[in-house]
């Protein structure tokens, strides 16, 4: 906005900052985000706080907007700035909205999960009740800062969690994100999604595939940020997982859980006849090389069903499944029959 930049560069007021920051990221990062601000002569305050799926509450919400209060912020022209993975940002993000009916915020994502998903888009929230995201609202960050530098220290699994929400636009949206996941998935394992010089036959898988991901992500968002559209691609894997996640805490990551609804759902296409047994096993065989669970005892056929009419209630009724119906191709389905679903399963678990 032109204007707020005239009015900050105008004001004799030093520069101000309000940082959360994940306490993880923190003790790898924190000495480098003090120095930046110092050495830009900015006045800032750092609150580090341990940001994961069972502190993700209303009380560090709470916890975050006192701070903020006793920093005196200018929602104008100081925004906040949430460094850490995607609770960091989903927590940080429901505070800004919060304060002062909505204050500005940045993200700045540390995960590959959260660079290629919660950066994306308008919805924060907290869990509740044990449910997840329970509590939350659409609010739109004013710009996220994308530097891939910062998953170079996250594990080999935290790359394969986000790799899973990857492979989700890729199986819906994407046959060449696909093939760039199927044929150099554990090359950008051991890179960390790092740029690397010298390996030339994998060219730089790490900048194409979080680039499509992001477009192809940005597509599907930007026309419904507010989801007025219920019928949503981006559901893929989002059917059973929330139940799944939430029950077997804390033994499956995000995008983890993600993948083992992903998987179930290949067999459910499969059984509809919209993949054949060589896409379904490509599917599979791909997951298996990202190094993500294609399978969890905690997904129970108890469990599926619970979850399915737990979708009912916030999709207008209808299912509104998302199912691959190719090798990077989709659609929404409301019409799979109770039936089906159990052969998909029966096979599932033989498998």
């Amino acid at each position: 906005d032109p204007q707020q930049i005239e009015l900050t560069t105008a004001n004799k007021r030093k520069l101000r900052r309000f940082i959360v920051i994940d306490e993880v990221v923190d003790k790898l990062y924190g000495s480098k985000v003090r120095q930046y601000f110092e050495e830009n002569n900015v006045q800032h305050k750092i609150l580090a706080l341990p940001t994961t799926e069972e502190t993700k509450s209303m009380d560090l919400v709470l916890n975050i907007l006192h701070e903020v209060q006793n920093f005196s912020l200018d929602r104008r022209t100081e925004p906040i700035i949430a460094i850490g993975g995607g609770v960091c940002l989903d927590i940080v993000g429901l505070a800004a909205s919060l304060y002062r009916r909505r204050t500005p915020y940045i993200r700045v994502p540390t995960t590959l999960l959260s660079y290629v998903d919660a950066s994306v888009g308008a919805k924060n929230g907290v869990n509740f009740l044990q449910c997840k995201n329970k509590l939350g609202g659409y609010t739109p960050p004013v710009a996220s800062f994308l530097d891939r530098s910062f998953i170079q220290s996250i594990p080999r699994r935290h790359i394969s969690n986000g790799l899973g929400e990857i492979l989700k636009m890729a199986l819906m949206k994407h046959k060449g994100l696909f093939d760039l996941l199927k044929n150099h998935g554990k090359y950008l394992l051991d890179t960390k999604f790092q740029s690397c010089n010298g390996f030339a036959d994998n060219g730089d898988a790490a900048m194409q595939t979080t680039r499509i991901a992001i477009e192809t992500m940005l597509e599907e968002l930007a026309p419904n940020l507010w989801e007025d559209d219920l019928d949503r691609l981006v559901d893929f894997g989002h059917l059973i997982s929330p139940e799944l996640e939430m029950r077997v805490l804390p033994s499956l990551m995000h995008g983890e859980a993600v993948n083992v609804d992903m998987a179930f759902m290949t067999y459910v296409a499969h059984a509809r006849g919209l993949l054949n047994a060589e896409e379904k096993e490509q599917i599979l065989q791909c997951m298996r090389g990202l190094e993500l669970p294609v399978w969890h005892s905690g997904c129970s056929w108890a469990l599926i069903q619970r979850a399915l009419r737990e979708r009912l209630k916030h999709s207008g009724g209808q299912p509104r499944m998302p199912l691959p119906t190719g090798l990077g191709m989709a659609d929404i389905f409301n019409d799979t029959s109770e039936e089906t679903l159990e052969r998909a399963y029966e096979l599932w678990v033989k498998d």
